[in-house]
């Protein structure tokens, strides 16, 4: 079970978070869209519902997470660089997996909305200075401070995590 909820293991930042560490992160969120377009693109509707894990969400519902969670951390990207240590605002993402349009929207919203999404986020990110990637905000529910170069790192590895959810489930189910 760990294995279908971990494919690739928890987030496992380096001590040293290096420039080469900060573009292969980058490139990662910069392919997302396409990536996660080709795993889905050709899935009928009852492989869309098909939860990835017993007890997990469906393919339609990860398409949909991964758009809502990258916008908020774009929107968090932009809160620590316009402002001081923001205390930035959580998001109940299984509620949020629940509502209607998680289980029944056309997953091609989400698609095309990660497009663009991550064109931005990603030009964004390429322009920023190492005084940028210092800059932090603060998680309401732990009271950590994130660092700005850390966050690329988690939400590139957030991104293959999802992709490996799929990729698993296409892979056990032969399609």
């Amino acid at each position: 079970m760990e294995k279908l909820q971990y494919p690739i293991g928890a987030f496992e930042c380096p001590e040293n978070i290096t420039n080469k560490h900060v573009n292969k992160w980058i490139k990662d969120l910069e392919l997302l869209p396409n990536r996660l377009s080709a795993l889905v693109e050709n899935l009928s509707a009852e492989q869309l519902n098909t939860a990835y894990r017993p007890e997990g969400w469906t393919v339609r519902q990860l398409v949909h997470h991964i758009a809502d969670s990258h916008h908020h951390s774009y929107t968090r990207f932009k809160w620590a660089l316009t402002e001081n240590k923001p205390m930035i605002k959580a998001y109940e993402e299984k509620d949020w997996s629940e509502l209607f349009d998680a289980k029944t929207a056309p997953i091609n919203l989400s698609l095309d909305y990660l497009i663009a999404l991550h064109a931005k986020l990603v030009y964004l990110l390429k322009g920023l200075s190492e005084k940028d990637l210092e800059k932090k905000f603060i998680h309401p529910e732990s009271k950590v401070e994130i660092i700005l170069k850390k966050n690329i790192g988690i939400y590139a590895w957030h991104s293959n995590h999802h992709l490996a959810h799929i990729q698993g489930l296409l892979d056990r189910n032969g399609w």
